[in-house]
C-alpha cells in the first residue's frame, strides 16, 4: 500500500478547490442552459446534478483535470438533455407549475411560454450540432471563438452550421 506524502494531499486538495471553483461558476449557467431547453425547474436541477455527479465520477476514475472542463461540463449537460427527450419524448409542452403568484398566468404569460416550447421543441430538431451552436451562441451568449474550440470546428464552420440552423427554425417560425 502506497503512503500519502505531502505532495499528494497538497494534490488533492487543489483538485478539490478546483472542482468546487468549476462547480461555483458553472453552476447557474448550466442551470440557464438546461432550462431553456429542458422548460421546467426541475429537470434542469436533475440534468445539473446528475452532470456533475457523472463529472465527479469522471474525475475520480482518471484523477486528472486537463482541457476545457466548461465545454466538457456542457456536453454532458446536453447528452443528458437529448437523452431525456430521447426515452420521454414528452407530448405535453412543459409548464413550469412552480410559480408563485397564480396572478402571473395572465394571456401574455401564457403566450410566451407556449412560444417557449414551441422554441424547444424547434430546437430540439435539429441535428446535435446546429443545436449545439444555436444555444450556446444565442441563449448563452458565447462568442464564435468559443463556440468552435467547444465543438472543436473552425469559426467558419461553427458559423455555416449557425446559418443553416437559423434557416431551419425561419422555416418552422413563419
Amino acid at each position: 500500500m502506497r503512503m500519502r506524502t505531502q505532495t499528494d494531499n497538497n494534490s488533492n486538495q487543489l483538485d478539490r478547490n478546483r472542482l468546487r471553483t468549476l462547480y461555483e461558476e458553472n453552476n447557474a449557467g448550466m442551470y440557464r442552459y438546461a432550462y431553456r431547453l429542458l422548460g421546467n425547474r426541475e429537470l434542469a436541477e436533475e440534468c445539473v446534478s446528475e452532470t456533475f455527479t457523472k463529472f465527479l465520477q469522471v474525475v475520480q476514475r482518471r484523477k486528472k483535470l486537463d482541457g476545457n472542463l466548461k465545454a466538457y461540463l456542457y456536453r454532458m449537460a446536453h447528452n443528458w438533455i437529448v437523452d431525456y427527450y430521447r426515452k420521454e419524448k414528452p407530448e405535453e409542452p412543459f409548464l413550469d407549475h412552480n410559480l408563485s403568484d397564480p396572478g402571473e398566468h395572465t394571456e401574455h404569460h401564457i403566450l410566451a411560454k407556449q412560444q417557449q416550447e414551441k422554441l424547444r421543441k424547434a430546437l430540439m430538431k435539429l441535428p446535435e450540432e446546429q443545436r449545439m451552436v444555436i444555444a450556446l451562441r444565442f441563449l448563452e451568449d458565447w462568442s464564435h471563438d468559443r463556440v468552435a474550440e467547444f465543438l472543436g470546428k473552425s469559426i467558419e464552420s461553427t458559423r455555416a452550421l449557425q446559418y443553416r440552423a437559423l434557416v431551419k427554425l425561419r422555416k418552422r417560425f413563419s
